[in-house]
């Protein structure tokens, strides 16, 4: 489905992205981990079309993406849920969904598309009047992804979708995740909770300062002992090592 080739990104003179080549398979969660300004973000960022300063190829059901707009993205089937959220605060939760609908022609299909989001996130139904930027910081990653969502995307891009969420909400996101895996989709994961996201992820890859220097399947990635040192944290080891 998606497959990068020697992928380089920078932003002026600082080279955040140094040859990466990945790929995600059609109907995989795949996640990205890493410590902060990896570049992460950044990978995800050249995916869309918002990084501007790339070399490489980034290839979408084999057809080049490299050097396209945000909107032409999307509307080849890449939609992305950026780190932050990034709402419209002043607006309601219907008019994000919305918004996450603009490149659609299918109008007659966007009500149940709606109905959908709602049936995963009831919260926002409850709240569809409700202006974005008084949501709490649960109600607001679930709109995030239900805008995103709303794009209807054969691959959906998640950046840090439990970045400051408690950890009650944060299981619930990461079960929507699953869930929406299990009816199809297939997502491109970067999230700094590595533990939770090697656990429902079929592979991952390590990046570290802008180079990937491990990959395989998120099984295997889990039990390695230099990956729970640095990303699963010392209690993790502990335990796996009792």
């Amino acid at each position: 489905m998606l497959h990068i080739r020697n992928l380089s990104a920078s932003y002026g003179p600082i080279q955040v992205l140094k040859n990466c080549s990945l790929h995600v398979d059609q109907g995989e969660i795949v996640s990205i981990i890493g410590a902060n300004g990896a570049g992460k973000t950044t990978m995800l960022l050249s995916i869309s079309g918002l990084m501007g300063s790339i070399s490489g190829q980034i290839r979408f059901f084999d057809r080049s993406i490299k050097g396209l707009s945000p909107d032409k993205v999307v509307g080849l089937g890449i939609a992305h849920c950026p780190e932050g959220r990034q709402l419209f605060s002043p607006l309601t939760v219907y008019e994000n969904l919305m918004l996450g609908a603009y490149a659609r022609k299918d109008s007659d299909t966007i009500p149940q598309d709606m109905e959908r989001i709602f049936k995963l996130f009831p919260r926002l139904k409850e709240r569809i009047h409700q202006t974005a930027g008084t949501l709490s910081g649960g109600e607001q990653q679930m709109l995030a992804i239900g805008r995103a969502l709303m794009a209807r995307p054969r691959l959906l891009l998640l950046d840090e979708p439990s970045l400051g969420l408690a950890p009650r909400l944060v299981d619930t996101i990461i079960k929507t995740i699953v869930e929406l895996n299990q009816e199809g989709m297939t997502i491109l994961l970067v999230e700094q909770n590595a533990r939770k996201a090697l656990e429902i992820s079929h592979r991952a890859y390590i990046l570290e300062t802008g180079r990937i220097i491990l990959q395989g399947r998120a099984s295997d990635l889990a039990e390695d002992s230099e990956i729970k040192r640095a990303y699963l944290g010392k209690d993790y080891k502990d335990l796996s090592e009792r």
